[in-house]
This record gives C-alpha cells, sequence and structure tokens, in this order.
C-alpha cells in the first residue's frame, strides 16, 4: 500500500493551503465533502496499515473536532468501522457547533451508534486525533487541551490528520498543548511547520494522502507552485525530511 519514502516535495504555509482549498471549491469545483471523503478514508487506510492490516477486535477511538478536520475523522471512522473495528468518536465541542458537512457526518456516526459516550484513551488500540487541522489560532482551550493530555499520558499510539492538534502549521511551533503524535497524516502537500525540527516529537512518522487536488492547482498565480504529482505509484505515501 505504501511505497518507498519520497523526499524533497514543496511546503505549504497555512496561508497557501488555505488558497488551495479555496481554488479547488471555487475555480475547479471539487466540493469539500468530495475532499473531505478522500482524507478520511486515506486516514482509515492509514490506521489500518498502522494496526498491522487486521481490523478485528481493534479499538480505535476518533477525536474530533466540530470543523472540516474533524470531519475527515468521522469519515475514517465510518470507514474503520466498516471494515471491522471497534469504533467510537468524541466530539470536542457541542453538535451545534458542527458545520454543516461535518455535521452531516456526524448524522450518519449516529445512525451507526458511533458516537456514545467514549471511553479512556488507554482502552483504544490507537486514537485518531481530528481535533485541529491547520486552522489553528491561539493555544487549545477545553476541551480540546483536556483531551490532547489525556491522550498524551495514555501511552497510546495517536495518528493525527493533516497536523497534530496545538502544532502551528507554518513555524512548527508547538503550543503548550499539542498531541505528541506517532504517525501524521498530510493532505495534499505536507505543511512548512511539520518538517520543522521543533515538531518532529510531535509529528512522528510523516506520510502524505492524495485528496484529488491537481497539479495544475499549484501552478496559479497565488500560489506559484510548480509541482509534480507525487502519487504515481499510491495515493498514500511516506515522506523523509
Amino acid at each position: 500500500m505504501i511505497s518507498k519514502p519520497v523526499t524533497n516535495l514543496p511546503q505549504l504555509t497555512t496561508e497557501q493551503m488555505i488558497e488551495v482549498d479555496r481554488l479547488m471549491i471555487e475555480e475547479y469545483h471539487i466540493g469539500l465533502i468530495q475532499m473531505m471523503e478522500n482524507a478520511g478514508r486515506s486516514l482509515a487506510s492509514l490506521a489500518k496499515h498502522l494496526l498491522g492490516g487486521d481490523l478485528n477486535n481493534k479499538r480505535i477511538l476518533v477525536l474530533s473536532g466540530k470543523g472540516n478536520n474533524g470531519g475527515g475523522g468521522m469519515v475514517a471512522a465510518r470507514h474503520l468501522h466498516n471494515w471491522g473495528a471497534q469504533v467510537q468518536v468524541f466530539l470536542a465541542g457541542t453538535v451545534d457547533e458542527l458545520k454543516p458537512i461535518p455535521a452531516q457526518q456526524w448524522q450518519i456516526l449516529q445512525a451507526l451508534g458511533l458516537t456514545q459516550k467514549a471511553d479512556q484513551p488507554t482502552t483504544a488500540d490507537l486514537i485518531i486525533d481530528a481535533m485541529i487541522g491547520y486552522g489553528l489560532k491561539g493555544t487549545p482551550r477545553p476541551p480540546i487541551s483536556d483531551w490532547i493530555e489525556k491522550a498524551n499520558a495514555s501511552e497510546r499510539s495517536i495518528l493525527a490528520l493533516d497536523a497534530p492538534s496545538g502544532l502551528n502549521t507554518t513555524t512548527g511551533a508547538p503550543s503548550s498543548a499539542c498531541i505528541h503524535a506517532a504517525a501524521t497524516l498530510a493532505l495534499a502537500l505536507p505543511k512548512a511547520g511539520l518538517v520543522q525540527p521543533a515538531a518532529r516529537a510531535c509529528v512522528g512518522e510523516l506520510y502524505l494522502a492524495d485528496i484529488s487536488v491537481p497539479p495544475e492547482l499549484y501552478g496559479a498565480p497565488s500560489l506559484g507552485l510548480d509541482v509534480q504529482s507525487p502519487f504515481a505509484e499510491d495515493t498514500l505515501i511516506r515522506l523523509e525530511y
């Protein structure tokens, strides 16, 4: 599933990734729900890989935020459930705070019975951190900061989506409350902060998933990047820096 490591890919600042998302929706008419599905399925595939390829009797706790990063975690939860894992999803926020598309994903999880009160992280074989992506502003606050502390203290493997919650994706500086992941799955292109020395203890192994960004998009005047698709061999790859 995951080919030899890829090196020397361009990295994006947080502002550039915001522009990638805007171009995807406004110029290329690739909807957020499509990107979220691609991200979530890739996250589920990486979780399965990290758990040895067999999800039977594996317990997975998904910590989901109220934004689009959380929506990707919810999609992953659905796929992992379908593949045989025992999945629980904790929403770090309230249902009425959810954005429209994550709210739709939450309704699916409710129908599947995956949204009951979450157990403590120590009961999980893997924790998925989908609380905060590249949209971090300031230091995480409760309940997210509380769950960061619980997850880190659990001594369980943590897989972060796009960025460990609490990490500045441009500078790589961790907040006082920051997930320490065993692995991080970046989306589209790695964010600049993920490859900084200060971030390594929080990022762990770094992977990259295809969310269907056309290579031509990166050449837009607002970005000015020359990017050759890194996904010729697989849509989920491991990065080395």
